[in-house]
């Protein structure tokens, strides 16, 4: 049988763009090398599936510092409030969490999952799962079928790669999709990983006397080697014994990855704002304000109730101040730097962990080469591309499977309407 469309990936993007084929009258066949469909998406938001984020388009798109402003045609027409209303339409109930995130009720992914491959098995979708796809199949400037690598050859109209980037390797994403652009003739801009832990060389890290610290609500900076700040976030951390971890550290990985490139450094600094709220003159007043009303304790004891409490020795160490002064003997100019250091404390990040271990990948296909109204390639008639595959990239919190979403909604629909009008041209 010759299919009109070929989905390869089942992941949030060809799933979607099934979806959308489908919707839209074509014959479709979805092909995973996997067991099973939307393994990653099975995984994503901690098993509950963060399914997209309620901010404003445009807000949205700030949050996808990787080529965001590439999705402005896509959310015009299948935005953010079009996933929710998708999802609530197929009995989907979803909740508002913090920072716009949006979960189903159930708190559970498979919900999410069950519904998007219910839709598409009842929209007459084929499926074939554990059929790995060798290669694309292309003749005279249009894509014509895949071959698997069992030797299979399946033909069809449009083929659309959704495959997704070489992060999680575990779900199926191995970077299958670069090598069929590239025989297409598209270049894959640099691979590095993004939304991943970050590594330090301090002393205090491998020592692990912070490991499994978590610090919530404070502000973490990026710093090139001219003392230029790079990036600002603000959120929750965890100190790991590698580095850094949490939502915050992840958003500045990408960040370090760059700088880290660009300058011939070993390290770059981040430094940790531990109370953002507050300026350094409030703190040094506000904390000898403590040691004076506890003028009889030790310095280190005082300061329980208002620093993290591991992390006290190590800010009372960097600041030249003894652990056991009282008040009477606090020397004004190190209680100073104290009060600095809680504002900036500085790591050292000398890299992050491997792509395989990050939740994003970053580069891709270029988006110079692809019409960002329907996601088809601008080299190769009825070719395809929506997902992590493409050179985009957003933060954790919905970000980056809005973009799946969308992405394979334009590019399911319009390769629908591609080979409708190309079948009417024939008849």
């Amino acid at each position: 049988m010759k299919y009109d469309i070929i989905v390869i990936g089942g992941g949030s993007a060809g799933l979607m763009a099934s979806v959308a084929a489908s919707e839209h009258g074509a014959r479709v066949l979805l092909i995973d090398k996997g067991n099973k469909l939307g393994r990653k998406l099975g995984i994503s938001g901690g098993g509950r599936c963060n399914v997209t984020n309620a901010k404003e388009v445009d807000e949205l798109i700030k949050y996808i510092p990787g080529n965001g402003r590439f999705l402005h045609s896509a959310l015009a027409n299948f935005s953010n409030r079009d996933i929710m209303a998708f999802f609530e339409n197929m009995g989907i109930a979803l909740k508002e969490e913090d920072n716009g995130r949006m979960f189903p009720v159930t708190d559970k992914a498979k919900s999410v999952v069950d519904a998007l491959v219910n839709r598409i098995r009842a929209q007459g979708v084929d499926i074939r799962v554990n059929s790995p796809v060798a290669e694309v199949l292309y003749d005279e400037g249009t894509v014509c079928g895949v071959k698997l690598r069992a030797g299979e050859v399946i033909r069809s109209r449009a083929v659309i790669i959704a495959v997704g980037g070489k992060s999680v390797p575990q779900t199926g994403s191995e970077g299958d999709g670069y090598p069929w652009a590239e025989k297409a003739g598209h270049t894959i801009t640099e691979l590095y990983p993004t939304e991943v832990p970050l590594t330090s060389p301090e002393s205090f890290i491998q020592s692990k006397e912070l490991q499994g610290l978590s610090l919530r609500n404070v502000q973490l900076s990026v710093w090139n080697p001219k003392e230029k700040k790079l990036i600002m976030h603000d959120g929750d951390m965890l100190f790991t014994h590698f580095g850094i971890s949490g939502p915050a550290a992840l958003r500045c990985s990408q960040y370090v990855v760059k700088a880290l490139k660009k300058f011939p450094v070993t390290s770059v600094q981040l430094t940790i704002d531990l109370l953002p709220e507050q300026s350094a003159d409030d703190i040094y007043r506000e904390t000898l304000q403590i040691a004076e009303q506890e003028s009889r304790k030790a310095v280190k004891n005082v300061l329980k109730g208002y620093l993290p409490e591991r992390m006290i020795p190590l800010l009372l160490q960097k600041a030249q101040i003894a652990e056991d002064i009282t008040y009477h003997n606090i020397p004004k100019q190190q209680w100073l730097e104290l009060a600095r250091l809680i504002k900036a404390f500085p790591v050292a990040i000398n890299g992050t962990l491997s792509i395989k271990e990050a939740f994003v990948t970053g580069g891709g296909v270029n988006l110079k080469e692809i019409h960002p109204q329907t996601m088809e390639s601008k080299l190769m008639n009825h070719l395809y591309f929506c997902g992590e595959v493409l050179d985009i990239h957003g933060y954790t919190g919905g970000y980056n499977i809005t973009a799946a979403f969308t992405t394979g909604h334009a590019a399911g629909s319009s390769a629908a309407e591609a080979v409708g009008r190309s079948e009417s041209e024939l008849v």
